[in-house]
């Protein structure tokens, strides 16, 4: 296990890790107590877990009925009276709503909201998250409650100041993470305060994964027998350079890679590679066999909605973990000795699926790894030497098997940790809170804003613009929609470095100066230097909106002379990026103070 050390904080802290996945749900916690080592731990209890089939986790589940109230959630939704009581009385099952909040985005052709259960009229995404979330907050307050000595007195204690790491997939990003938040406060994690809001974190599926592993015997042990870790005498030799180490997290709804450079001894991770993030989780599978039994008993009695709907549940829970040889007939158990259909495949209760077909179920997930992997290994600069697997898909031995015979063919190391199924991101998540093991992320994308640029005549670019020409408020001839790059696609970040670029601002009146508005945007196209919105502009979105109080500033500006004679007022801004922790942070200062106004 990774060596802690003693809790420096002079207070007791509570860290409280959720894990909501697209199909199953996980929570982890530690509490810190000054002196004392940090020790992880999971929620192991939940209301009726002794139908979800897992100890560590709960499927992510609500029942809502018509007027929109929740009647079950988890394991409880479940239980036969449940099903039972929610089809007598027409109530809403939500399944895969997780998806409901994807960025549009990300690549997804094989998928669109009509394939994802439909929210309860009314509802949003983030409020069905809020509602699930409240419901993990009440779990975790019960577990701790009940295990711990004095539990109730020790809940009360830290409720108040409880740190939150929330985990979001790869591809997430700002508006995503906007989203979580807000259902973090109507789901009563925490109140709608400023403050309030600094005590939840994000951390992507990934990277929590990478702590998980690192937090971990058998990836100590894997990653200190490689060679590139040793010097020739066989001790450890500090000089030498990480290796590259790739996270698979293949989990229910998106399949996430992330690469790092890896030493042990000291510790030191860096990511080398921007993080992908693809849409092709094991709920896809499941959505193409949807498609393959509908094809198949197409014309049967058997081929009826309710029917393929059982069918392919009974395929989701067994037959997709168990199938291993593409070579060997697939059974599908649905029925009784008496249901049978030989022209459709069916025999006493059981439908014969081609082992090929089953195979092909898969293939689209398969490549999307290896086609997400061979981008990342590409952009590394350190040899990929290890690729850690680990998610609830992982439990595939159809995917291991036909990803470790590819990554054996590349002479890469490649494994599934102990116990990687239920606690991996949950318990990497709180270790990402106490021991911050990586220094330095990639950006995914090119960060910067939208402005304008003086119109040169002999640049080329700018006389094919001729026509958007205009004259601005200082009366000099400029051309709209440019693009100011402030942080690109691939750079490594540190933690506390800062990214900026100067604007100057503008104004007719002095009045127009008291507030600045500058739209953070990203550009997911393959320029190096994107420098018009005009080309591929279905590539740029906004991530949000920075908005700055500017009023002391304005008051003090003295009016300036355009060349046509009119007057105008302008200052200088910089707009800033951080971009080294999980979350993009966008700041506003004042150049010519030197002063942060947002």
């Amino acid at each position: 296990m990774l060596p802690r050390q003693p809790y420096h904080g002079s207070v007791r802290k509570l860290v409280l890790a959720f894990d909501v996945g697209t199909t199953y749900s996980a929570i982890s916690y530690c509490i810190l107590e000054p002196g004392e080592v940090p020790k992880i731990k999971s929620v192991t209890r939940y209301p009726a877990q002794e139908y979800s089939g897992r100890k560590l986790k709960i499927p992510s589940i609500l029942y809502y009925d018509s007027n929109g109230t929740i009647r079950a959630i988890g394991a409880e939704a479940q239980q036969e009276h449940i099903i039972e009581r929610a089809e007598e009385e027409g109530w809403i099952k939500l399944e895969w709503w997780k998806l409901h909040l994807r960025p549009r985005t990300l690549a997804a052709n094989h998928i669109n909201d009509d394939d994802i259960p439909p929210l309860p009229p009314g509802k949003k995404a983030t409020e069905v998250l809020g509602d699930f979330m409240q419901y993990l907050f009440r779990c975790a307050r019960s577990y701790i409650e009940e295990t711990h000595p004095s539990g109730s007195n020790l809940w009360r204690s830290l409720e108040s100041c409880i740190e939150f790491v929330l985990t979001h997939p790869n591809g997430w990003e700002g508006p995503q993470q906007k989203q979580i938040r807000l259902a973090a406060v109507l789901g009563g994690l925490i109140p709608s305060t400023e403050d309030s809001m600094t005590r939840v974190h994000f951390l992507t599926e990934g990277e929590a994964s990478l702590h998980y592993c690192v937090d971990n015997t058998l990836a100590s042990d894997a990653l200190s027998k490689t060679p590139i870790l040793a010097s020739d005498d066989g001790e450890h030799d500090d000089s030498s350079p990480g290796q590259g180490v790739v996270v698979i997290d293949a989990g229910g709804g998106t399949i996430d890679l992330s690469a790092y450079s890896m030493t042990l001894s000291p510790t030191l991770i860096e990511e080398i590679a921007a993080a992908e993030c693809r849409l092709q989780g094991s709920v896809f599978v499941t959505h193409r066999a949807r498609g393959l039994l509908q094809e198949k008993l197409s014309g049967s009695r058997y081929g009826a909605p309710d029917m393929i709907q059982q069918i392919t549940d009974i395929f989701d829970s067994t037959t997709k973990l168990r199938f291993r040889n593409p070579e060997d007939p697939v059974y599908i158990k649905f029925g009784t000795i008496r249901d049978k259909d030989l022209q459709h495949g069916i025999r006493c209760g059981q439908l014969k699926l081609s082992g090929q077909d089953v195979a092909k179920l898969f293939e689209p997930s398969i490549s999307s790894i290896i086609e997400a992997f061979e981008t990342q290994r590409r952009a590394a600069g350190t040899p990929i030497t290890f690729v850690f697997f680990v998610g609830g898909f992982a439990a595939s031995d159809w995917m291991f098997a036909k990803l470790q015979a590819y990554f054996q063919s590349l002479d890469i190391g490649f494994s599934r940790p102990d116990n990687h199924l239920n606690k991996a991101i949950a318990d990497g998540a709180v270790s990402y809170f106490i021991d911050h093991l990586v220094s330095s992320r990639v950006s995914r994308f090119t960060y910067g804003t939208e402005c304008s640029v003086p119109f040169d005549p002999f640049d080329v670019e700018h006389h094919a613009r001729q026509k958007e020409i205009y004259r601005n408020v200082s009366g000099i001839l400029a051309l709209p929609r440019a693009f100011a790059s402030i942080l690109t696609k691939g750079t490594q970040v540190s933690e506390q470095q800062e990214f900026s670029k100067t604007f100057a601002i503008r104004r007719y009146s002095q009045a127009a100066c008291n507030q600045v508005e500058v739209d953070i945007m990203s550009y997911r196209g393959l320029l190096p230097k994107p420098d018009w919105m005009d080309i591929e502009r279905s590539l740029f979105s906004t991530l949000c909106t920075v908005r700055a109080d500017t009023s002391k500033i304005a008051e003090k500006l003295t009016p300036k002379c355009a060349a046509e004679g009119s007057t105008y007022y302008a200052m200088e801004i910089k707009v800033i990026l951080l971009f080294g922790l999980t979350e993009l942070k966008a700041v506003i200062r004042c150049e010519d103070r030197g002063e942060e106004i947002q």
